[in-house]
């Protein structure tokens, strides 16, 4: 059993600890809908601190306007306080001005939030075809432009190992991943991908493009063949005909599905850590059982921060 940590607020700047350390195990969550949520959140994020991961992000919550922000703010502020954990919110940038982000982000450094994800984000449902080309903010680079001069936290940003789906060629995805990279970004968390090659292809592209800053592995488990067969199509990820046909045609009791999800998951980071990739991002649902039998299935417990690692200051 992985004993759990002393309580502090982490300032760690991943960026740094990506480049000092060179390896890194991290989780993500959303914020829950509603209030009730956050108590079951916590209760999932304390017991997988225990892993001692090197940092948590919490997606943007999407919905109304200074509604979504604050629910968002909630979840971090809830997190921050309730772990010892570094804790890393998402920031999309699109539909919103730099004066309605700068409070946000005020409360963040004066919470001893230290990282950002600076995305760019989808536009809210029925708004997708409004004219947003005199927005100050149409793309992550700019979100990061606006971030990085102040040096109040480290910047990450999402990377496409397929291609951004609307980016016109995988050319024109690394000139804009250069881009973010330039503005200020300080290291990089992949889109969810499932075969690996998709991964060591853009690890290569980065390397002619001149992208030097770490590239962090997205992993999500399948909770849900058909619901992950969706978002795949919605976001421009390939799931392989062989992931498919392990879940087989006939209903699967959850254990069975389970099982199944964490053998592939397994297998795909066993495969990527002897290749060298030592930086891994767990995209959770908000759930602990299945990350947990990988992480226990390749050793990975501790593999965040290890008990010789320099903490925070306590809380």
């Amino acid at each position: 059993m992985v004993q759990p940590v002393a309580k502090m607020i982490s300032t760690m700047r991943i960026g740094e600890l990506l480049q000092k350390r060179g390896k890194s195990l991290s989780f993500e969550f959303f914020s829950p809908k509603e209030e009730a949520g956050l108590d079951d959140l916590s209760e999932v994020v304390n017991r997988l601190e225990g892993f001692r991961p090197s940092f948590i992000s919490v997606t943007y919550a999407y919905g109304a306007g200074g509604a979504t922000r604050e629910k968002t703010a909630r979840t971090v502020e809830r997190l921050n306080r309730s772990s010892s954990l570094s804790v890393m919110p998402h920031l999309t940038c699109i539909d919103q001005e730099w004066s309605e982000l700068k409070g946000l982000l005020q409360d963040y450094r004066n919470s001893g939030i230290a990282n950002i994800l600076a995305l760019r984000g989808d536009p809210p449902p029925g708004t997708e075809d409004i004219d947003r080309s005199r927005q100050s903010l149409r793309y992550a680079a700019d979100l990061v432009r606006l971030i990085a001069p102040a040096g109040n936290f480290s910047i990450g940003v999402a990377v496409y190992p397929e291609g951004h789906m609307t980016s016109p060629s995988l050319d024109s995805d690394m000139l804009y991943t250069r881009d973010k990279v330039e503005a200020g970004a300080e290291f990089a968390i992949t889109q969810m991908f499932f075969e690996n090659r998709m991964y060591y292809s853009f690890l290569d592209r980065a390397e002619k493009w001149g992208i030097k800053v770490p590239i962090v592995a997205g992993i999500m488990p399948i909770h849900d063949i058909e619901k992950i067969q969706s978002f795949c199509r919605r976001c421009g990820a390939s799931l392989p005909a062989s992931h498919i046909a392990a879940f087989g045609k006939k209903p699967l009791s959850p254990e069975e599905s389970q099982k199944i999800s964490v053998e592939l998951a397994t297998a795909q980071v066993a495969d990527l850590m002897a290749n060298g990739v030592r930086n891994f991002h767990f995209y959770t649902l908000n759930r602990d059982g299945m990350v947990t039998r990988i992480i226990q299935n390749l050793g990975l417990e501790s593999y965040g921060l290890e008990d010789d690692m320099p903490q925070d200051k306590p809380a």
